[in-house]
């Protein structure tokens, strides 16, 4: 199983292979979070043990916050991030969801996740969301 942080330079990696705008800590807990989510639904397992919260902007994983919330809102710039670690089904679920929401802006995502169930049912308390609402509404948008 990949740990939060491998899924995080994962992100970052293919964001800069593929000479992308950069990631901010906002836009990646997004893009963790609709990471966790699809691979739930799809797997009926996690991707990664850690939980997500719902904070004020939307869903986040606090580990992965703290430890970038130094660049503000400005890009993440971590170099040599091995992740290698992460299986094929796991690399491929990641490359999709880059492919499918990186291309919106941090406050788009955040506002997209706004909208949805998980973190509208957890939001008020900032409360762990958890993996079961997560697999349950991530299945809804699984297109058979």
């Amino acid at each position: 199983m990949a740990t939060v942080f491998d899924v995080a330079h994962a992100f970052l990696q293919i964001d800069a292979e593929n000479d992308g705008d950069g990631i901010s800590n906002l836009k990646l807990q997004k893009l963790i979070y609709y990471a966790q989510g699809f691979y739930l639904a799809l797997f009926n397992t996690p991707l990664f043990d850690d939980e997500i919260e719902a904070w004020t902007h939307g869903p986040v994983t606090p580990d992965v916050y703290h430890r970038y919330k130094v660049f503000g809102n400005s890009s993440i710039t971590v170099v040599g991030n091995d992740i290698s670690d992460l299986s094929m089904q796991e690399r491929e679920l990641i490359n999709e969801v880059y492919s499918v929401f990186a291309q919106f802006s941090a406050w788009k995502l955040r506002n997209m996740t706004h909208e949805e169930s998980p973190w509208i049912n957890h939001e008020a308390m900032a409360e762990v969301i958890p993996k079961q609402e997560l697999s349950d509404y991530f299945q809804t948008r699984i297109i058979n």
